[in-house]
Order: structure tokens, then sequence, then C-alpha cells
């Protein structure tokens, strides 16, 4: 019997807890040379970097002291200086993308001080942030220009589904801390916004293409260029085929992939205050995994099977804005999207509709108002199997909201107040109200305190409310079998969470910055497993009794944590980034709970201390060389044992990029170079065995023309 599954079913017949999030989810080498640049990443420090053209500006031509002024949207919905932010915001521009050799979106996140990420197979990542890491970690909003990719069945994002090309990602802003006033429920613990460039900066051909050991091959073919006088266009074509990594055992894991993507943007310049952007893509693909499967009623537990599933889908999306003065604009947005998952598990088809509308406007001369109004619906269609089933197979739901946010400048450049609340209603729970209170201090241009109180929740998902999973039979005591089975539970509630944080930022001359946060989060009803009902079933044969658990909100606790990033431009040629977080969790069941279970997975399953370096060198004008490491601390609690543990590791990636032309480029990445393999998650919880990630080394061109 496979060790997940031995893990599952133990647990369950010892003490009736099962902590499942789907079938599918919960689950010093030292502090290296990570402290070496003393205070930490390259963090809000970059986005001033990046030009609006497909090669970005050279980071180490830029003045440290202008970061202040870069402007961000995904902390209150407009445009917004980083002196006036008041939150922890990281933003990975188009040039860190070039220059990180990194080819997911996933890895590109590894920068970002605070955020835990964990490759579980070849096409699987466990990501969150400030702790709750899990396959689908239900506490972080994931939008690509301003589409929600949460996906309501499992309550997380499907990461192998989001392969954008990444020439044609204008920034990522990555929000550390609650963003519920603004986006939602599920906006707990962190949003990450995708932008991508404007078609008219992507004018003309470019061709990606390049292999390697793990990355067998990929490639990327597009083209831009004008429609007309007032609109722009880009078309673009993307595969990618990756091979199998390691199971714990060192045999193949079985879980290589490969996926083909299409997709186009529009922009128009409709009038002189109107604008309209289009966008779309469809992508189909085929991916293997290792799933845990219950055979039969009888089995004593799961067993590992190597499947195929494939996946498909698309989207559809229109951005009209209109500038009413340069006081007031206005934009409204609405999506359709659409994807399949043909898991042998659990098949499943799911239809989203949005619309959002915003609008903002300068009230006198000290105030700031952003208002909006949005609508969600979904539905969907999961089949099941024996070993993991919803009840009902399909079901719709609906979303409406509203929010209104002041900003108030008690002192204009000096001192602000931002205000506002969420209202929102699902069909789970009814009414939610999400307020937050914000404050920025910035003594002088350089320098830029600020602190908020927040509100956030997480709604209840599918999987909360509607999932069955037969988990393995008990031992035979002479009468019938027993079969144990997690239900979900219909009257889930959400869970809550209240935030204090508190951050500091400063550019010191030209080539020093720093970035620093730190938090306390107070969460309530947060999830647990507890013991429910017993009954007897006469199909499917042999007949048997029923031992059941289900969802309750039963667990409280508290985390707390410091993040640190900073900037170093060492020599006009010479550029280093480095960042460091501190997180620590504690939660406690309330007396009623019998899960003694779920809180040690919560707080073992984050890392203590992570922490990155990296090092960007122009060694001639055409010849730059990159390097970046990222140190993470171990987890224990990630086995059958609680002195188990995923040993710490520390990953090294490095590429060098020669470009003879300006318009070509050859580069040679190679990535985990200091160690063969490693093991980065167990998801000891979920449907699929764990991998082990290798050493791996892949050429890329790239001709733009």
């Amino acid at each position: 019997m496979s060790q997940a599954g031995e893990t599952v079913s133990t647990r369950a017949r010892s003490q009736k807890i099962v902590p499942v999030r789907g079938l599918k989810s919960l689950r010093y080498t030292r502090l290296l040379v990570l402290t070496l640049v003393s205070t930490g990443g390259a963090a809000w420090g970059q986005a001033q970097q990046s030009e609006p053209t497909s090669q970005g500006r050279d980071l180490t031509q830029v003045s440290i002291e202008n970061l202040m002024n870069m402007e961000v949207t995904s902390v209150s919905k407009k445009d917004q200086k980083m002196s006036q932010v008041a939150g922890a915001i990281f933003v990975i521009t188009q040039e860190d993308i070039r220059r990180s050799g990194a080819t997911t979106i996933p890895d590109l996140l590894r920068m970002v001080p605070g955020v835990d990420v964990a490759q579980i197979n070849g096409s699987t990542w466990a990501i969150s942030a400030r702790g709750f890491n899990a396959q689908y970690s239900n506490k972080l909003l994931v939008m690509i220009d301003g589409r929600i990719v949460y996906t309501p069945t499992f309550a997380g994002v499907y990461w192998d589904a989001l392969d954008l090309p990444l020439n044609d990602i204008e920034r990522i802003e990555v929000i550390r801390g609650p963003g519920g006033t603004i986006w939602g429920a599920n906006a707990v613990n962190g949003v990450i916004s995708i932008f991508t460039k404007k078609a008219g900066d992507t004018r003309g051909g470019l061709i990606e293409a390049g292999a390697g050991t793990t990355e067998q091959g990929f490639a990327t073919v597009q083209y831009g260029g004008k429609l007309s006088k007032s609109t722009d266009y880009r078309v673009y074509t993307k595969y990618f085929n990756r091979e199998h990594i390691l199971d714990l055992t060192g045999q193949s894991g079985a879980d290589g992939w490969h996926m083909l993507r299409t997709g186009f943007r529009t922009d128009s310049v409709l009038s002189s205050k109107d604008t309209l952007t289009t966008e779309g893509n469809l992508y189909a693909g085929r991916e293997g995994e290792l799933e845990f499967v219950l055979p039969s009623v009888t089995s004593m537990g799961f067993v590992a099977v190597p499947e195929q599933i494939n996946l498909g889908g698309g989207s559809l999306q229109s951005t009209w804005n209109h500038v009413y003065s340069v006081r007031t604009d206005s934009s409204l947005q609405a999506s359709f999207s659409r994807y399949t998952r043909d898991d042998p598990l659990e098949p499943e088809t799911r239809d989203t509709l949005d619309v959002d509308y915003q609008y903002h406007t300068a009230w006198g001369n000290r105030q700031d108002i952003v208002w909006g109004l949005g609508y969600h619906y979904t539905t969907d269609t999961i089949n099941g199997s024996f070993t993991v089933s919803f009840n009902p197979p399909s079901r719709s739901l609906q979303v409406f909201n509203a929010f209104v946010q002041d900003e108030i400048a008690l002192i204009p450049s000096r001192l602000y107040l931002t205000a506002g609340t969420k209202l929102e209603h699902n069909d789970y729970t009814g009414f939610e109200v999400i307020p937050s209170v914000r404050m920025t201090w910035a003594p002088s241009d350089r320098h830029m305190f600020w602190s908020a109180v927040s509100r956030a929740v997480r709604a209840p998902s599918r999987s909360d409310t509607n999932l069955v999973v037969n988990i393995g039979e008990m031992p035979d005591q002479g009468g019938p079998p027993i079969l144990d089975r997690f239900l979900g539970n219909p009257a889930f509630k959400n869970e809550n969470l209240l935030a204090y944080e508190m951050g500091y930022r400063t550019a010191i001359a030209e080539r020093f910055s720093i970035d620093l946060a730190s938090y306390f989060n107070h969460y309530d009803d947060v999830q647990t497993t507890e013991p429910s009902a017993s009954f007897f079933e006469s199909t499917p044969l042999p007949a048997h009794e029923v031992e059941s658990v289900t969802y309750q909100n039963l667990m409280h606790g508290e985390t707390h944590g410091v993040e640190i990033a900073g900037n170093f431009r060492v020599t006009d040629r010479w550029t280093v980034s480095a960042g460091y977080a501190l997180e620590q969790l504690h939660m406690h069941t309330d007396t009623i709970s019998a899960d003694r279970v779920t809180p040690l997975f919560i707080e073992k399953g984050t890392p203590r201390h992570s922490a990155q370096l990296r090092s960007h060198t122009n060694l001639r004008r055409d010849l730059t060389w990159d390097a970046s490491a990222y140190f993470v601390d171990r987890l224990s609690n990630q086995g059958p044992s609680t002195q188990e543990v995923i040993p710490a590791y520390t990953r090294l990636d490095t590429g060098v990029t020669w470009r003879p032309r300006e318009r070509f480029s050859l580069s040679l990445v190679g990535q985990n170079l200091l160690k063969d393999h490693h093991v980065e998650f167990q998801d000891v919880f979920g449907s699929m065995q764990s991998g082990q990630i290798k050493r791996s080394a892949y050429v890329k061109f790239v001709w733009q023309f």
C-alpha cells in the first residue's frame, strides 16, 4: 500500500479524522548567503524598471531613488504610487522574468518573500502566502488582467492551466496580506495579479524555442501589428513538452505533460475618452499522475495507479475604459471562461461568467473614491468514481458584490487614510461585510511608513460542502465490512481573518532600497475534520456499515511574521536583490473538537524561515549573467510519523544570455544545480504521489523581427 494511502486510512481509523481537502489537498545548508545582503529580495523596488517594450529595461540602469514613484493597481483598483500603498506588495517585472530563467509562473513566484512555492510533482504545485500551504491553497486569490482564476471546486488554483507566454507578461503584482475589501472573499492571505502587455507594445514577430533535460521542447510563435489606425493586435501559439520527474522511490513518477495554447489580444482607441481591450485564449494538454485509488469496499486503503488526464479550456474577456475628465473614470469588464479536466477520479467541466463595473473619482482636493459592483455566476458538472464523487454532481452558484473605498489626504503628499468595505452575498453563507482601514505616512520623499487593519473571509467551496470520499475498510470485526467515508458539510461556514499589518519602505540615495512588512493574523472558524454519522448501505456490494467524518469550523489561531526585501545596485553593471521571511503559526481547536491532526499539519507545513538571493550582472554589452538562490526551511509532519520531515533545501538557478544582435538572444540556463533531486512537498492528504524535483538545464533562443 502507498505511504499516503496508509497515512489517510490509519488516521481515519484511529482518530476518525481525515483532513482531506477534496481528495486533492491539505496537506540552516543554513540561511545560506541569503542574509549576505543583510536585508532581503528585490521586492517592490523593481516594478519601475520595466518599460513597455518586449525586452524590458535593464535594471542596472534604473535609479533606485525613483522606485518610490512606481505605480501599481492591485491594492486599490486604481493607479497608485508605491509611496502611497498601505500594503505589503512585491512586483515582478518583465525584466525580472526575462533574467530569472524560469519557464513557469510558479517558479517566478519563488522570488517573493512571504510566498511559499513548493512543487509536488511534474505538473502540480502548492503555493500560498503567509502559511496554510496545500495543493489547493484556499486563502490565495489569483487573477489575469482582472479575471479571477480561483476555482470554487477545490478552493484554489489549477497552476498547470496558467501557462501564459512569459514574454507577454508586463508585470506580476503580489500582495501578501488580505485584499478582501477590493477583491472579495478568498483574498485572505494574498492576491496575485498578472498583467499582460498591451498589444501595441508587442508589434512585430517573435519566435522563442528551446529544449533541455526536463524541458524536452518548447516554442512560442507570436505576431503583432495594427488592424486599423485605432486598433493594435497580437496573436500567439505556445507549446511545451516536459519529461516526468522521479517518484519517492526514485522510479519514474509517470507525470510528464505537454500543452498547446493559442491566444490573442486587441487594444482599440474608440474615442479620445474610450478604450476597449479584448483578449482570449484556448488550450489543450495531457498530463500524467500517480493517483491514489480505492479499488473496492473491502480494500484496506488506497493504491497508487498511473493515470493520464486530458485538460482543456479557454476564456474570453473584454474591458471598456471611459474617461469622464482628468479626475473621473470608469471601467466595465465582462469575461467568460470554460475548462474541462478529464481526471478518471472526478472528471470536471466548469463554466464561469463574471461582470464587474468600477467608478473612480477625485472628490475635492483631498479625497479619492473608488466604488464598484460585480456579479459572478459559475456552473459545473463533476462526474465521480467509487473513490471520490460530489453530491449533487452538478451545481450552479452566484455571487453579488459591491464595494466602496475612500482615500483621504489628511496632509497632502504626506499622510493618507484609506477606509473601505465590501458587501458580498454568496449562495452558501449569505451576506458578508469585509472592511479595512489603512494609513500611510511619508515624512520625506524617500521614507514611507504604513499600517492596516483588515477583515477577510474564505467562502465555502464545493469540496467543503458536497464532497464524498471513500477512504478504506476498517479491520474485520466479525460483522459486515466497515467503510470509512468523508462527507462534505452543507452547513460549512466561512473561515474568518482579522489582520494587523505594519510596514516601512525607503530608498537610500541611488543604490539601495528596502521594504519591511510585519503582520499579526487572527483566524476563527477554520476548517477541521470531525466524526459524524454512521449508517448501513446495501450498495455497492458487499453490504457494509459506513463510518463517516465531515468538515466543521472548530479551529482558531494566530500567525505572525516579518518579511524583508531589498535591492542593492553594487556597481553600474551589477545589481543584487535579496529577501527573507520568518513565518510562525499557532493553531488551536475548540474544546469540542476531536481533530488533533489538522492543527499540526497547518503549523508544520509552512517553512519557518525562507530566503532569496539574486544577482544580475552585465558582463559586457552583449553578455549577461544571472544567478538565483532560494532557501526553504524544513517541513515537519509531512508523513505518517509526526517526526517525519522534508529536509531544508537550497535551490540554485543560473543562466548566461548572449545577445549578438539587438533582436536576437541565446541563453543557457541551469536549474536546481546544488542537488540531483529533492522533495519539496509531500501531498499526504491528496490523491497523487509526490515527486522529487530534478537538476535540469536547457538552451533557448529568442528572435524578434
